[in-house]
C-alpha cells in the first residue's frame, strides 16, 4: 500500500554506482589516508552522511585500514535512523556537543568539521544559539585539533558567507567581499560562518594547521531533508507524494544545484589537494529559476505546480550562485552529473527506499 513520503522515513544506504563515481573522479587521492585515523564532526547530517558512506567505501575497495570516530549528539537516536553505519568496525560514535565534546583519545591525522545546524527556523527563533553552535564549536574542533596533532582539517562554510548575492551579479566569486547583514537577525548563520572562516584562518598564521576551507551552495540527493527549508527537497517530496508542487513565491530568484556524488569528490579533492585557507566555491554553475526547477521536478513526477505569486514588475533578480571558476582551474573540479539526471537518481532513491516499507 503506497503511503506519504517524509524524510523521517529511515533511508537506505547510496547506491554504489553513486559511490563508484566518486571513487573513479578521485584517483590517487585516498592513498594519503592509509592506516590513519580521522575525526568528524556533522557525520550524521546530509553531508556527513554521504561523507562517511564514500570513506567507508574507499576503505574497502582499497584496503586503507583507516578509521574514524564521528561526534554525534545522539549515538542511540542515530542507530534508529541510520543503523547501516553501525554495522562498520572502522567506525566509532562519540557523543558529546559540538560546542563542548570531551576529546576522544588521539592521535587524529585528518579532521573533517562539517557540523552546522542547517536549520532555518533555529536561524529565525534561536538565532543566538545558531552562532554559538557554528563559532564555539569551530573554537572546539581547533582546539581539538591542536591536542589531536591533526595535519589536515576540512572546514565546510557556506555562500552565506557573501551575504545577499546582487541582482546584476550572476556567479559570486571567492574574492567578493560582500558580507552578511550584521543588523538582520537572519544573518547570524552566514556570520557564524563569516567567523569561523576567521578562526581558522587565525589558527592557520598561529600553527601552520593546513585548513581547507569549502563554501557550500545548494545540492540534491539521497539523505537531503525533504520537509525542511531546502525548496528542492520540498519538491521533491511533493512529486513522491503525487501531490501539486506548491512555489510559496513567484518563482524567480535563481539556484543552482551539484549532485551529492559530485559534492562529495569537491570535497575529499579539497581535503586533499586544496591549498589552506583560500576559500574554494562548492556547487553548480548552471543557474536555475525556483519556477523552472519546479517544473523540471513535476515533469519527471507527473505531478502540476502551483505558483503562488506573480512577479513583482521592475523587481530585481535574487541570486545565490556561485563562480566555480577557482575550483575548475586549480583542482579540476566540475559538475558531472547534470540537473536533470540528478534529479532522476534522487526520485529513484527515495522510491526504492518507499517500496522496501510498502
Amino acid at each position: 500500500m503506497a503511503h506519504s513520503w517524509t524524510s523521517t522515513s529511515t533511508p537506505g544506504p547510496i547506491s554504489s554506482a553513486d559511490l563508484d563515481h566518486i571513487l573513479q573522479h578521485t584517483p590517487g587521492l585516498w592513498d594519503e589516508l592509509r592506516g590513519q585515523h580521522l575525526f568528524i564532526t556533522g557525520g550524521t547530517g546530509f553531508f556527513g552522511t554521504w561523507l562517511l558512506e564514500s570513506l567507508l567505501y574507499a576503505n574497502q575497495k582499497f584496503n586503507l585500514g583507516l578509521h574514524a570516530v564521528v561526534l554525534t549528539r545522539n549515538s542511540a537516536e542515530l542507530r534508529k535512523r541510520k543503523p547501516h553505519l553501525f554495522t562498520h568496525s572502522e567506525l566509532k560514535f562519540h557523543e558529546g556537543d559540538i560546542r563542548s565534546f570531551e576529546f576522544p583519545q588521539g592521535p587524529f591525522s585528518h579532521i573533517i568539521h562539517a557540523a552546522t545546524p542547517a536549520s532555518a527556523s533555529l536561524n529565525v527563533d534561536h538565532p543566538l544559539l545558531m552562532l554559538d553552535t557554528i563559532v564555539t564549536g569551530t573554537r572546539r574542533v581547533l582546539e581539538f585539533s591542536k591536542h589531536g596533532g591533526a595535519k589536515r582539517l576540512l572546514f565546510t562554510s557556506s555562500g552565506a558567507v557573501y551575504g545577499k548575492q546582487p541582482s546584476d551579479l550572476t556567479h559570486i566569486p571567492e574574492d567578493y567581499q560582500g558580507s552578511p547583514d550584521p543588523m538582520n537577525p537572519r544573518s547570524a548563520y552566514g556570520e557564524g560562518k563569516h567567523f569561523a572562516e576567521h578562526l581558522c584562518a587565525l589558527e592557520h598564521a598561529k600553527s601552520g594547521l593546513e585548513i581547507k576551507i569549502a563554501r557550500c551552495f545548494a545540492f540534491v540527493g539521497p539523505h537531503l531533508p525533504l520537509d525542511t527549508h531546502f525548496a528542492i527537497g520540498n519538491f521533491i517530496q511533493d512529486g513522491l507524494n503525487g501531490q501539486t508542487i506548491q512555489v510559496g513565491g513567484d518563482g524567480t530568484p535563481f539556484r543552482s544545484y551539484l549532485y551529492a556524488a559530485d559534492l562529495m569528490i569537491w570535497l575529499w579533492t579539497i581535503l586533499f589537494k586544496g591549498d589552506a585557507c583560500r576559500p574554494y566555491n562548492v556547487g553548480s554553475d548552471q543557474a536555475i529559476s525556483i519556477g523552472e526547477l519546479a517544473k523540471q521536478v513535476a515533469h519527471l513526477s507527473g505531478v502540476e505546480v502551483k505558483i503562488a505569486k506573480k512577479p513583482a514588475p521592475n523587481q530585481p533578480v535574487e541570486r545565490y550562485v556561485p563562480s566555480t571558476k577557482r575550483a575548475f582551474s586549480e583542482l579540476g573540479l566540475k559538475t558531472r552529473i547534470p540537473l536533470k539526471e540528478s534529479l532522476e537518481r534522487t526520485l529513484l532513491w527515495h522510491q526504492y527506499n518507499r517500496s522496501l516499507k510498502e
